[in-house]
């Protein structure tokens, strides 16, 4: 494991979504994983973000990862995922630097299929 800020603050996503869901125009996807992103914001500003995940929107004309940005006071943010130019994840060191968003769509299907075999198994 690669040791970043996110690294220290892997742990289970308790208070996060566990259902795929309609927002109006936006399909959200739940998503987990702790992500350290290189971001560029509305004025061109970049910085780097350590996010916990903890879901995908997907709406008409935009993508935004949802999730609580650990160094912020506001908490919970969303990032428009055309503005992040690097995605490291915490948990293995994958890093992607093309196709973010494509990236993050599978991470959240692979997860929804695991939570879909859990609940089956449990039956």
């Amino acid at each position: 494991m690669v040791s970043t800020l996110a690294t220290s603050l892997l742990r289970p996503a308790r208070n996060a979504p566990v259902e795929e869901r309609i927002e109006g125009n936006w399909h959200v996807y739940p998503l987990e994983g702790a992500l350290e992103l290189d971001y560029v914001d509305q004025a061109g500003n970049p910085s780097r973000r350590w996010v916990l995940a903890r879901e995908l929107k997907v709406g008409p004309g935009k993508m935004l990862l949802g999730g609580i940005d650990i160094l912020s006071d506001d908490g919970y943010r969303g990032f428009r995922v055309d503005r992040i130019q690097r995605l490291e994840d915490a948990e293995n060191g994958l890093v992607v630097e093309h196709n973010i968003l494509d990236w993050l769509v599978k991470r959240a299907e692979r997860q929804a299929k695991r939570r879909r075999k859990a609940i089956i198994g449990h039956r």
